[in-house]
């Protein structure tokens, strides 16, 4: 299994990566098909997150869903032992839930609660909109507010055809409060979000209103 170790604003030094790698043997455990994971450590320098200064995040790569965590901490050696007991969680979900599915059979979905696109979003204000070079999945770009000292982060990512079902399980395993996916049935562009206890909304996006570009299913 490969361990890439990358740093954003701040150096890796070799002592941490070798401790990535000692912590990190127990993932082979539990997905014995991950091929790679990759450890991404962010400095944070703003002095009023110095209790989170040190940031952690792990992807695990193999044949299913991609499997992440983060966490933070003054200190990244403790970043990365909180990653861990989340990344170790969710792969053991993972597991459970396919031998779950495989005893079960298809056909058994969570429950989704469909509401319309405007009553979800009404409340919420409508972002500025910035430029942004975003050409390739994986690319990611960081721009400041206008004057404000808020900083966003907007990242690429391929959408894969998939069922309700399928995105919710995928947002289980990154740990996200939705996930982004392209409906296999509609092929439109589509949100799962978490709401209360156990269950979800799906949210769809019309490509046919006025002025969208048109969408089409990726394969």
């Amino acid at each position: 299994m490969e361990i890439a170790v990358v740093g954003r604003h701040t150096d890796v030094t070799d002592r941490f990566r070798d401790h990535v790698e000692d912590k990190l043997a127990k993932v082979s455990q539990l997905a014995p098909n991950a091929r790679r994971v990759d450890v991404e450590v962010t400095h944070e320098k703003n002095p009023r997150l110095a209790d989170q200064s040190e940031r952690v995040e792990l992807t695990v790569r193999d044949k299913g869903p991609v499997i992440r965590a983060e966490a933070a901490a003054d200190d990244r050696f403790a970043a990365l032992d909180l990653a861990i007991d989340k990344l170790s969680e969710r792969l053991r979900r993972s597991r459970d839930r396919r031998k779950d599915h495989r005893r079960r059979g298809p056909g058994v979905s969570p429950p989704v609660d469909v509401r319309p696109y405007d009553e979800v979003l009404a409340a919420q204000p409508e972002p500025e909109p910035e430029p942004a070079s975003l050409s390739t999945p994986g690319d990611a770009v960081e721009y400041q507010l206008g004057d404000s000292p808020v900083v966003i982060r907007q990242k690429l990512h391929r959408g894969e055809p998939m069922t309700a079902d399928e995105a919710v399980e995928h947002m289980e395993l990154v740990g996200h409060d939705f996930f982004l996916f392209i409906d296999k049935e509609s092929a439109r562009p589509a949100a799962v979000y978490r709401r209360r206890g156990w269950t979800y909304g799906v949210i769809e996006l019309d490509a046919t209103c006025s002025g969208a570009a048109p969408v089409t299913s990726l394969t």
